[in-house]
């Protein structure tokens, strides 16, 4: 006597068979076109884009990438909170080296992510300068702009004028081996001294409007010690 699971076992199995074989002929059939091959390339194409876009939302929603965390990598300390500044190393391991070309950075951008508060919002006047050992630039306050400061090369004073503290201004020393960036909100006075027995100082200012320096609107020799 027949074993019924037996035959609807093997009929079934050879209705997949034969829909596995119509498959693949439709496809043998359809690759022979000559749209085939415009078709097939759009949809590696957009696999491609979806698979470029999937891996990009992951980047960015990762926990190293969320600025939370980037404000813990680039923690500075108490000192430094005061000043308005933060500060990287020039050699690699470092968040603004990814090579050995060198360092690079956007003053801008770079102090939206580090939390530094009142910077320039964008480099309408830009200058870059040297400050020889003993010398010093700034010592005033402008009441126009906002100011956004790249110190490197040399030991180097930066001073803020901030009320919060005692003596009415934070102080820090960047090292010769470090890249500070700091930030000077309009109407406050801001410094750089160089205190370094032989290498310049090299600094970039970026400020968010043209300042007259024959106007009014800037206050010169704030501090008397300097």
């Amino acid at each position: 006597m027949a074993n019924p699971r037996r035959n609807s076992f093997s009929i079934s199995h050879s209705l997949e068979n034969q829909n596995l074989s119509s498959s693949l002929s439709l496809v043998l059939h359809f690759l022979k076109k000559p749209q085939a091959f415009p078709i097939l390339l759009s949809i590696f194409v957009l696999l491609t884009w979806l698979s470029l876009r999937l891996q990009r939302s992951a980047q960015f929603s990762s926990p190293s990438n969320h600025p939370h965390d980037a404000q813990q990598k680039w923690s500075h300390d108490e000192d430094d909170d005061k000043a308005n500044l933060v500060r990287f190393k020039s050699a690699i391991p470092s968040l603004i080296r990814k090579d050995n070309r060198g360092w690079l950075l956007n003053p801008v951008s770079l102090a939206i992510d580090s939390r530094i508060q009142g910077g320039a919002i964008s480099c309408v006047s830009v200058h870059l300068g040297e400050i020889r050992p003993g010398g010093m630039r700034g010592n005033h306050r402008h009441h126009t702009c906002n100011e956004t400061f790249v110190i490197w090369g040399a030991k180097t004073k930066f001073r803020l004028e901030n009320n919060q503290v005692d003596k009415g201004f934070a102080e820090v020393i960047v090292g010769e081996d470090e890249v500070a960036l700091a930030a000077s909100s309009s109407g406050t006075a801001h410094a750089l001294v160089n205190v370094d027995p032989v290498h310049s100082t090299f600094f970039m200012g970026c400020q968010d409007s043209v300042v007259n320096y024959s106007s009014s609107t800037t206050d010169f020799n704030v501090w008397k010690d300097l």
